[in-house]
């Protein structure tokens, strides 16, 4: 069975003012990723829930200082300000306001994981101190959407940490997934991970304004794509695997 997520209601205050009842706090929305550009493939759900009022993050791991993508720019930190400030374009782009981390090392959160001072460890830290703080948490499944190592330990630590959490404190985890047969047909993405559709239970309607938004975020990557594919990405993911919404499994 499928369900649409809505927003949900937070606790009313204890002591409203004079007699009535205080507004509800709004969700706290945290998308959890590796890089900026990665919030693409649920893009339109991001924009949804900030349009519907969440309170939304995004949390970035890394600044993608190790990928150029397109552009002619060397790995290191002139591209880190660079992809940041394209995070920063579409994270508002979006309706977000609140863009975190960008920290931690492109490229090496798998390396020497299990070891003391290792920047998987230092991301579940980070994690941890966040996470007690979201309602709902949206990040990669553990296919890491084409197996990209950083991809797959963001989805790994994100799972680890919310697991630990007890029952009464434990934020809601949903992966991102592509149902099977739905997959773009384009070369580029002739490798990305599918999924059963019977286990894609959840999904984030979006209207035609909220996809406006994802093609306005998608624009903003200037260093990793070029013209022509920042301009159909959207509406091709549209076409193909959201068709209205962007879908999600539940981690447990």
């Amino acid at each position: 069975m499928r369900t649409a997520i809505t927003i949900t209601l937070g606790a009313l205050a204890l002591c409203p003012a004079q007699g009535q009842s205080a507004p509800p706090e709004p969700q706290r929305v945290l998308v959890v990723l590796a890089h900026p550009d990665d919030e693409l493939p649920m893009a339109p759900a991001i924009a949804s829930l900030a349009r519907q009022g969440a309170d939304v993050a995004i949390y970035y791991a890394t600044a993608g200082d190790a990928g150029p993508g397109v552009s002619r720019l060397s790995p290191g930190a002139a591209l880190a300000e660079r992809r940041i400030a394209e995070a920063w374009c579409a994270v508002e782009a979006l309706g977000v306001e609140t863009l975190l981390g960008a920290e931690h090392p492109d490229g090496k959160l798998g390396l020497a994981a299990h070891q003391e001072g290792s920047p998987a460890r230092a991301l579940a830290a980070a994690f941890k101190e966040q996470f007690a703080l979201s309602d709902l948490i949206l990040t990669w499944g553990p296919d890491g959407g084409y197996g990209h190592a950083d991809h797959r330990m963001v989805s790994a630590l994100a799972t680890q940490a919310v697991q630990a959490m007890p029952a009464a404190e434990r934020p809601k985890l949903l992966y991102v997934g592509i149902p099977a047969g739905k997959l773009p047909p384009v070369a580029e993405m002739a490798q990305w991970a599918t999924t059963d559709p019977a286990l894609l239970t959840e999904s984030i309607p979006y209207t035609p304004a909220d996809l406006e938004a994802a093609k306005a975020a998608a624009a903003c990557h200037v260093t990793q794509f070029d013209d022509a594919t920042r301009a159909g990405m959207m509406p091709l993911f549209d076409a193909t695997m959201w068709r209205g919404a962007v879908h999600f499994r539940p981690a447990f």
